[in-house]
Protein backbone atom coordinates (compact mmCIF):
# COMPACT_ATOMS: atom_id res chain seq x y z
CA UNK A 1 0.00 0.00 0.00
CA UNK A 2 2.64 2.16 0.96
CA UNK A 3 4.07 1.57 -2.36
CA UNK A 4 1.39 3.14 -4.59
CA UNK A 5 0.87 6.47 -2.22
CA UNK A 6 4.61 7.26 -3.59
CA UNK A 7 6.38 6.32 -6.71
CA UNK A 8 9.61 6.89 -7.60
CA UNK A 9 10.92 6.51 -11.03
CA UNK A 10 14.73 7.13 -12.03
CA UNK A 11 15.79 7.82 -15.10
CA UNK A 12 19.69 8.97 -16.45
CA UNK A 13 20.47 9.53 -12.65
CA UNK A 14 17.29 11.62 -11.96
CA UNK A 15 14.85 10.40 -9.66
CA UNK A 16 11.49 11.12 -10.33
CA UNK A 17 9.24 11.34 -6.81
CA UNK A 18 5.56 11.55 -6.71
CA UNK A 19 2.85 12.14 -3.84
CA UNK A 20 0.43 9.82 -5.07
CA UNK A 21 -2.85 9.98 -3.22
CA UNK A 22 -4.47 12.43 -5.93
CA UNK A 23 -8.33 11.94 -4.69
CA UNK A 24 -6.82 13.91 -1.50
CA UNK A 25 -4.47 16.21 -2.79
CA UNK A 26 -2.03 13.85 -1.42
CA UNK A 27 -3.05 14.65 2.03
CA UNK A 28 -0.90 13.05 5.17
CA UNK A 29 -2.55 10.17 6.32
CA UNK A 30 -0.62 7.98 8.71
CA UNK A 31 0.42 6.07 5.97
CA UNK A 32 1.06 8.76 3.90
CA UNK A 33 3.47 10.18 6.29
CA UNK A 34 5.13 6.14 6.67
CA UNK A 35 5.59 6.04 2.58
CA UNK A 36 7.15 9.59 2.06
CA UNK A 37 9.56 8.59 4.72
CA UNK A 38 10.71 5.37 3.20
CA UNK A 39 10.72 7.00 -0.20
CA UNK A 40 13.67 9.45 1.23
CA UNK A 41 15.46 6.72 3.31
CA UNK A 42 15.63 4.67 0.03
CA UNK A 43 16.55 7.23 -2.37
CA UNK A 44 19.80 8.39 0.04
CA UNK A 45 21.35 4.95 -0.69
CA UNK A 46 20.51 5.44 -4.14
CA UNK A 47 23.86 5.95 -5.60
CA UNK A 48 22.73 6.07 -9.22
CA UNK A 49 21.02 9.01 -8.34
CA UNK A 50 21.98 12.81 -9.01
CA UNK A 51 18.96 14.82 -8.69
CA UNK A 52 15.69 14.19 -7.05
CA UNK A 53 12.22 15.90 -7.98
CA UNK A 54 9.81 15.80 -5.74
CA UNK A 55 6.17 16.22 -6.93
CA UNK A 56 2.47 15.58 -6.60
CA UNK A 57 0.17 13.78 -8.98
CA UNK A 58 -3.50 15.24 -9.30
CA UNK A 59 -4.32 18.58 -8.60
CA UNK A 60 -2.21 19.83 -6.04
CA UNK A 61 1.31 18.90 -4.07
CA UNK A 62 0.28 18.45 -1.16
CA UNK A 63 -2.87 19.35 0.96
CA UNK A 64 -1.45 19.06 4.30
CA UNK A 65 -2.41 17.13 7.25
CA UNK A 66 -5.86 14.52 6.46
CA UNK A 67 -8.02 16.19 8.54
CA UNK A 68 -10.84 13.72 8.03
CA UNK A 69 -8.42 10.84 9.41
CA UNK A 70 -7.24 13.05 11.94
CA UNK A 71 -9.33 11.50 14.74
CA UNK A 72 -8.19 8.34 14.07
CA UNK A 73 -4.97 9.18 14.53
CA UNK A 74 -5.35 10.57 18.26
CA UNK A 75 -3.52 8.51 21.05
CA UNK A 76 -0.47 6.29 20.97
CA UNK A 77 -0.71 3.27 18.66
CA UNK A 78 2.59 2.46 19.58
CA UNK A 79 3.96 2.16 15.91
CA UNK A 80 4.21 5.91 14.80
CA UNK A 81 0.83 5.80 13.68
CA UNK A 82 -1.07 8.28 15.83
CA UNK A 83 -0.29 11.55 17.13
CA UNK A 84 1.47 10.49 20.20
CA UNK A 85 3.56 8.45 17.81
CA UNK A 86 4.16 10.93 15.27
CA UNK A 87 5.88 13.22 18.33
CA UNK A 88 7.96 10.53 19.40
CA UNK A 89 11.96 10.42 18.03
CA UNK A 90 14.52 7.98 18.29
CA UNK A 91 18.43 8.26 17.88
CA UNK A 92 17.85 11.45 15.41
CA UNK A 93 17.23 14.47 16.42
CA UNK A 94 13.61 14.88 13.90
CA UNK A 95 10.55 12.55 15.23
CA UNK A 96 8.23 11.12 12.83
CA UNK A 97 6.43 13.81 12.09
CA UNK A 98 9.30 16.04 10.76
CA UNK A 99 10.76 13.42 8.59
CA UNK A 100 8.51 13.72 5.92
CA UNK A 101 10.09 16.84 5.38
CA UNK A 102 13.43 16.74 6.48
CA UNK A 103 14.61 13.51 4.69
CA UNK A 104 15.15 15.61 1.63
CA UNK A 105 17.03 17.98 3.36
CA UNK A 106 18.63 15.40 4.54
CA UNK A 107 19.42 13.32 1.38
CA UNK A 108 23.06 13.49 -0.50
CA UNK A 109 22.23 15.14 -3.77
CA UNK A 110 19.87 17.86 -4.84
CA UNK A 111 16.02 17.75 -3.96
CA UNK A 112 13.83 20.12 -6.31
CA UNK A 113 10.74 20.41 -5.66
CA UNK A 114 7.42 21.31 -8.06
CA UNK A 115 4.70 23.13 -6.69
CA UNK A 116 1.42 23.08 -8.14
CA UNK A 117 -2.24 23.77 -6.63
CA UNK A 118 -1.71 23.78 -3.36
CA UNK A 119 0.96 23.39 -0.40
CA UNK A 120 -0.77 23.90 2.58
CA UNK A 121 0.41 22.87 6.39
CA UNK A 122 2.46 20.03 5.94
CA UNK A 123 2.62 19.80 2.50
CA UNK A 124 4.24 23.45 2.44
CA UNK A 125 6.80 22.23 4.77
CA UNK A 126 7.81 18.81 2.77
CA UNK A 127 8.25 21.84 -0.15
CA UNK A 128 10.54 23.40 2.07
CA UNK A 129 12.78 20.82 2.97
CA UNK A 130 13.96 20.55 -0.84
CA UNK A 131 16.92 22.38 -2.11
CA UNK A 132 15.59 24.52 -4.25
CA UNK A 133 11.41 24.85 -5.03
CA UNK A 134 9.47 25.79 -8.51
CA UNK A 135 6.16 26.82 -8.18
CA UNK A 136 3.25 27.25 -10.55
CA UNK A 137 1.94 31.29 -10.25
CA UNK A 138 -1.17 30.28 -9.17
CA UNK A 139 -0.03 27.91 -6.68
CA UNK A 140 -0.95 28.38 -3.15
CA UNK A 141 1.23 27.87 -0.30
CA UNK A 142 0.40 28.40 3.21
CA UNK A 143 1.91 27.85 6.98
CA UNK A 144 -1.67 27.02 7.78
CA UNK A 145 -1.24 24.82 10.92
CA UNK A 146 -2.69 28.34 13.30
CA UNK A 147 -5.99 27.44 11.60
CA UNK A 148 -6.21 24.49 13.53
CA UNK A 149 -5.02 25.94 16.71
CA UNK A 150 -1.26 24.76 16.19
CA UNK A 151 2.22 25.86 15.08
CA UNK A 152 4.53 24.53 12.08
CA UNK A 153 6.19 20.97 13.46
CA UNK A 154 7.42 19.23 10.32
CA UNK A 155 10.88 20.66 10.98
CA UNK A 156 9.84 24.65 9.86
CA UNK A 157 12.47 25.44 12.42
CA UNK A 158 15.32 24.44 9.96
CA UNK A 159 14.18 25.43 6.53
CA UNK A 160 12.21 28.66 6.71
CA UNK A 161 14.93 30.09 8.69
CA UNK A 162 17.38 30.13 5.68
CA UNK A 163 14.66 31.65 3.01
CA UNK A 164 12.44 34.12 4.83
CA UNK A 165 13.86 36.97 7.34
CA UNK A 166 12.17 36.39 10.87
CA UNK A 167 9.63 38.72 11.08
CA UNK A 168 8.62 37.38 7.59
CA UNK A 169 8.77 33.65 9.31
CA UNK A 170 6.49 35.25 12.28
CA UNK A 171 3.72 36.80 9.90
CA UNK A 172 3.48 33.66 7.99
CA UNK A 173 3.00 31.48 11.21
CA UNK A 174 0.81 34.05 12.74
CA UNK A 175 -1.44 34.01 10.46
CA UNK A 176 -1.82 31.26 8.03
CA UNK A 177 -1.56 33.50 5.42
CA UNK A 178 -2.18 31.98 1.53
CA UNK A 179 0.54 33.02 -0.91
CA UNK A 180 0.29 32.24 -4.39
CA UNK A 181 3.36 31.53 -6.27
CA UNK A 182 4.10 34.91 -7.56
CA UNK A 183 4.21 36.59 -3.93
CA UNK A 184 6.15 32.84 -2.42
CA UNK A 185 8.37 34.13 -5.01
CA UNK A 186 8.51 37.99 -4.20
CA UNK A 187 9.53 36.78 -0.03
CA UNK A 188 11.79 34.28 -1.24
CA UNK A 189 9.56 31.17 -0.07
CA UNK A 190 10.34 29.68 -3.19
CA UNK A 191 12.86 29.82 -6.25
CA UNK A 192 11.43 29.97 -9.19
CA UNK A 193 8.05 30.49 -10.86
CA UNK A 194 7.07 28.88 -13.62
CA UNK A 195 4.32 27.87 -16.07
CA UNK A 196 4.94 24.32 -16.00
CA UNK A 197 6.87 23.64 -12.18
CA UNK A 198 7.80 20.15 -13.08
CA UNK A 199 9.31 20.46 -16.27
CA UNK A 200 10.70 23.38 -15.34
CA UNK A 201 12.28 21.29 -12.37
CA UNK A 202 13.07 17.59 -14.64
CA UNK A 203 15.32 20.54 -17.25
CA UNK A 204 16.99 21.47 -14.08
CA UNK A 205 17.29 18.35 -12.39
CA UNK A 206 18.94 17.04 -15.79
CA UNK A 207 21.57 19.58 -15.77
CA UNK A 208 22.53 18.86 -12.38
CA UNK A 209 22.47 15.54 -13.29
CA UNK A 210 25.13 15.76 -15.81
CA UNK A 211 27.96 17.54 -13.75
CA UNK A 212 30.19 15.47 -11.69
CA UNK A 213 28.14 13.67 -8.73
CA UNK A 214 31.11 13.67 -6.30
CA UNK A 215 30.78 17.52 -6.47
CA UNK A 216 27.47 17.71 -6.57
CA UNK A 217 27.28 15.65 -3.02
CA UNK A 218 30.23 17.58 -1.80
CA UNK A 219 28.42 20.97 -2.77
CA UNK A 220 25.61 20.34 -0.80
CA UNK A 221 27.35 18.93 1.74
CA UNK A 222 29.53 21.96 2.35
CA UNK A 223 26.52 24.29 2.41
CA UNK A 224 24.38 22.22 4.61
CA UNK A 225 27.01 22.27 7.69
CA UNK A 226 28.44 25.73 7.11
CA UNK A 227 25.94 27.95 5.95
CA UNK A 228 25.12 28.42 9.73
CA UNK A 229 28.46 27.09 11.10
CA UNK A 230 31.26 29.71 12.44
CA UNK A 231 34.18 30.52 10.04
CA UNK A 232 36.80 28.26 11.29
CA UNK A 233 33.84 25.48 10.53
CA UNK A 234 33.10 26.39 7.17
CA UNK A 235 36.79 27.39 5.83
CA UNK A 236 38.24 23.89 6.95
CA UNK A 237 35.15 21.98 5.49
CA UNK A 238 35.78 23.71 2.30
CA UNK A 239 39.87 22.46 2.27
CA UNK A 240 38.61 18.59 3.06
CA UNK A 241 36.22 18.12 0.38
CA UNK A 242 38.09 19.98 -2.08
CA UNK A 243 41.32 17.92 -1.24
CA UNK A 244 39.48 14.86 -1.30
CA UNK A 245 37.48 15.83 -5.05
CA UNK A 246 40.96 16.85 -5.98
CA UNK A 247 42.70 14.14 -8.19
CA UNK A 248 39.44 12.10 -7.97
CA UNK A 249 38.28 10.04 -11.47
CA UNK A 250 35.06 12.10 -11.86
CA UNK A 251 37.59 15.51 -11.15
CA UNK A 252 39.62 14.15 -13.81
CA UNK A 253 36.96 13.55 -16.18
CA UNK A 254 35.40 16.73 -15.58
CA UNK A 255 38.89 18.53 -16.63
CA UNK A 256 39.40 15.97 -19.88
CA UNK A 257 35.68 16.22 -21.08
CA UNK A 258 36.01 19.97 -21.18
CA UNK A 259 39.56 20.07 -22.82
CA UNK A 260 38.01 17.70 -25.10
CA UNK A 261 34.86 19.01 -25.68
CA UNK A 262 32.76 16.42 -24.84
CA UNK A 263 29.93 14.78 -22.62
CA UNK A 264 31.43 13.55 -19.56
CA UNK A 265 31.06 10.38 -18.64
CA UNK A 266 31.25 10.05 -14.65
CA UNK A 267 30.64 7.26 -12.23
CA UNK A 268 28.55 6.96 -9.57
CA UNK A 269 29.71 7.44 -6.27
CA UNK A 270 31.45 4.37 -4.39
Amino acid sequence: MNEDLVTIDITDGVADVRLNRPDKYNALSSDMFKAIIAAGESLAEAKEVRAVVLSGNGRGFCAGLDMESFAGMAGDSGDGGGTDGLLKRDERPENHAQRPAYVWKRLPVPVISAVHGVAFGGGAQIALGADIRIAAPDAKISVMEIKWGLIPDMSLTQTLRDLVPLDVAKELTFTGRVLSGEEAKQIGLVTHVSADPLDHAMQLAQEIAGKSPDAIRAGKQLLEASWRADERTGLELESSLQMALIGSDNQKEAVMANFEKRAPEFKNPE
